[in-house]
């Protein structure tokens, strides 16, 4: 079987990208079919990645190396294992999905998808780079156009998001650099390529004092990505004013880089540090899992429902990376995969109703499952994915967390399963209030997506959920070699 050559994930978009460059505002619908197909090839490309990749083989495969800046220590070195390649595979779904429910934008078309196609861009690098600065590159590229489209797609304060947004993760990335470019000089190497470091630092580890330094700046800087309590509260309300598909890539997909980069460049590069301040960073996971989960029950605004949500999830993929065993990283990859999806199909359809009725409110809503079927029963199945339901993938991540934590952290872990519950409520509260019980007169002329071609994004995504959640042997067995190599290399 031929290898697939993995920089064709990045310049596809890339080739997209400048095509869209080329082509008059005038012509929308053109604009919209390059983007699709510059989103599409890509997410077929890593479904060819996933499925030649060698679980059995496992480490990094389908490498490319090509040297850049040799004095820096600098190279354009790309490969997958078992993890990176699942997350290739999450991002392809959600930026094809992002994009064709981008159709209801009207205004400002051709910024619109240059801004998209260059967050995707971004995030593709960033989950491809084996080099710590072609990673913090991408991640930048990845970042950067989101608080353009906040600040001119998003609803009412958008403004005052788009600057929230910035703000925090502006300061998180910052602290990562600090603790990326003490790793790198502490190590002596004068190389950002990580399999060198990995290799170097397993053997010769970084002084326990210098490793207790550097570690929390990375921890918390891409934690801040990844929503750690308390710096959280830039996300609750970048989601509910940034234009859909934003809420559906950064909720989804740019939030798990931040935990990517926490198993990569923190806890396998510095495993000493880990162990010492990881029980720590359990405790403020089970503060994310109950606190956030708290708020969104007080919230009557469904974008921030979700966006809390996102939030109170984020704790059990830090509570697997403190466990330090195969099951809870297990756990933890299989989270990003399976909450990534559900995300995106929860905002994806929360933008839909938004559109259609003109609020967020639920107060406001109300028996929107009888002139809204469709929509209506993808939301309640995407509400029964979040609350961890058996049958669709979270369920099978969340058991994985809460059976790797449970010999390390145990009453962190029964409060972790009172999350599960407040889960439950304030998500079906939600689908009360909003889609079932009397129908509004407002909205009884409201319809649902037409066309099978509208319906296939939801569809795409839930089957997805299902696929996952029905045969957890299509991830687990990808992704268990890659994880025990991580875990036997920090004990």
């Amino acid at each position: 079987m031929m290898s697939p050559n993995l920089s064709w994930i990045i310049l596809l978009p890339l080739l997209g990208l400048g095509f869209v460059c080329l082509v008059p505002s005038d012509k929308p619908s053109l604009i919209r079919r390059i983007s699709t197909v510059s989103v599409f090839l890509p997410f077929i490309l890593s479904l060819w990645v996933y499925a030649a990749y060698d679980h059995v083989a496992g480490g990094f495969q389908f490498v490319q190396n090509i040297p850049w800046v040799v004095p820096l220590g600098i190279s354009y070195h790309l490969g997958v294992d078992g993890i990176n390649s699942l997350l290739l595979l999450l991002l392809g779904a959600a930026s094809f999905s992002a994009v064709l429910i981008s159709a209801s934008i009207k205004e400002r078309i051709k910024e619109y998808h240059l801004l998209l196609l260059t967050t995707v861009i971004g995030t593709y690098g960033a989950f491809l780079s084996l080099d710590i600065f072609f990673f913090y590159f991408f991640h930048e590229v990845a970042a950067v156009p989101v608080f353009l489209m906040i600040a001119i797609w998003g609803s009412e304060r958008r403004e005052f998001a788009a600057m929230k947004l910035t703000l925090f993760l502006t300061a998180g990335a910052a602290l990562a650099l600090v603790g990326l470019l003490a790793l790198y000089l502490a190590a002596g190497l004068g190389t950002f390529d990580l399999v060198q470091l990995q290799a170097q630092l397993a053997e010769h580890p970084l002084p326990m004092e210098v490793q207790n330094w550097i570690f929390p700046l990375i921890v918390v800087g891409f934690g801040i990505t990844l929503t750690l309590w308390p710096f959280y509260t830039w996300a609750p309300v970048g989601y509910a004013e940034a234009p859909t598909a934003i809420s559906m890539l950064h909720a989804g997909v740019l939030k798990k880089m931040g935990a990517y980069a926490i198993i990569r460049f923190a806890i396998q590069l510095m495993p000493q540090a880990a162990h010492h301040w990881m029980p720590f960073i359990a405790v403020l996971a089970v503060v994310n899992i109950v606190y956030c989960g708290l708020v969104a029950l007080t919230q009557r605004d469904l974008k921030y429902i979700l966006g809390y949500s996102s939030c109170s999830h984020m704790g059990y993929i830090l509570l697997g990376l403190a466990c330090f065993n195969v099951i809870g990283l297990n756990g933890v990859v299989y989270l990003m995969f399976a909450h990534g999806i559900m995300a995106a199909l929860a905002f994806a359809l929360t933008g839909f109703v938004c559109d259609q009725t003109k609020t967020r409110n639920l107060d406001e809503l109300g028996g929107l499952l009888k002139c809204m079927p469709f929509i209506g029963t993808c939301f309640m199945m995407a509400a029964l994915a979040s609350a961890g339901v058996p049958g669709f993938g979270n369920f099978v991540a969340e058991i994985l967390v809460l059976l790797g934590s449970w010999d390390q952290y145990r009453w962190l872990t029964v409060l972790a399963v009172l999350g599960l519950v407040i889960t439950a409520i304030y998500l079906m509260k939600a689908v009360r209030l909003g889609f079932q019980g009397p129908l509004d007169t407002r909205f009884a002329h409201l319809t649902d997506t037409p066309t099978l071609v509208e319906k296939f994004p939801y569809v795409l995504l839930l089957a997805l959920l299902i696929l996952v959640g029905c045969l957890p042997s299509v991830i687990l067995m990808h992704i268990d070699s890659s994880t025990k190599t991580i875990v036997e290399s920090i004990r």
